[in-house]
């Protein structure tokens, strides 16, 4: 018997595919403006189960592109302060969390067992490709958001196969560096052909973004590009669990 906060969820995506979805584990990495959004419209259309992965703190420059926190969560881990408010607002989803740094050396301890489906929000290039390529060399299904900041015209977001992202700097780094991994598609990606102008900073693609919690480029945003970036990346994760 489906609860009644989900009848509208159900009467849209029919009760097979909500039934799936209730079961599905999925894994959100990256808790910046983008994978916030995302991680709260899974839990609020009734996930089964979310892992929720990222390393970072918040940040007061952080607040505003964060849908749910406060100035009193200033220093806590991301994690920890969107797994409260979903445990709270949203109980019929298990929240998971770890509070850990993705890349090579972590992978398979993140992503074991492995989750119907991974949500890639992360915004450094190194960890993100890494997070790309494991999941395609491990048949983990996996949707990704490129560039969604120093942006703010949501008619120009598009959704397609990573061969198909343009006018993103940070996607043409991807594309770029999974080729040399012999990778050119096969990735859902969420992206925007607006061009970020006076914006546009190019991915930190220095090896140091290996350490962790190292300050890295900061580009001007809204919160209202990464959350139309999370929504996007959450609706593709319902197309996967209809398919």
């Amino acid at each position: 018997m489906t609860e009644r906060r989900f009848d509208r969820v159900v009467d849209f995506l029919g009760e097979e595919t909500h039934r799936r979805l209730m079961k599905a584990r999925i894994v959100v990495i990256g808790l910046g403006g983008v994978g916030c959004h995302a991680a709260i419209a899974l839990a609020r259309c009734g996930a089964g189960t979310l892992k929720l992965v990222d390393f970072d703190l918040l940040t007061e420059t952080s607040l505003n592109r964060n849908p749910i926190a406060g100035l009193s969560d200033i220093g806590k881990p991301k994690v920890e302060v969107l797994a409260s408010q979903l445990r709270k607002t949203c109980p019929n989803t298990e929240i998971e969390t770890d509070v850990e740094f993705f890349h090579e050396n972590t992978a398979s301890k993140i992503l074991d067992p492995p989750p119907d489906i991974v949500v890639d929000a992360i915004d450094s290039l190194n960890p993100k490709v890494a997070l790309l390529e494991y999941c395609i060399r491990n048949r983990i299904p996996v949707v990704s958001s490129m560039g969604a900041s120093g942006r703010r015209n949501p008619s120009l977001v598009r959704r397609g196969d990573i061969s198909q992202t343009n006018n993103c700097p940070l996607a043409r780094q991807v594309r770029k560096y999974l080729r040399t991994r012999g990778i050119s598609e096969g990735i859902q990606c969420v992206y925007s052909v607006e061009s970020a102008g006076k914006h546009a900073l190019p991915p930190d693609t220095d090896d140091q973004t290996l350490i962790r919690g190292r300050i890295r480029n900061r580009i001007p945003s809204l919160i209202t590009m990464p959350g139309i970036f999370g929504y996007a990346l959450a609706d593709l994760v319902l197309e996967f669990i209809e398919e």
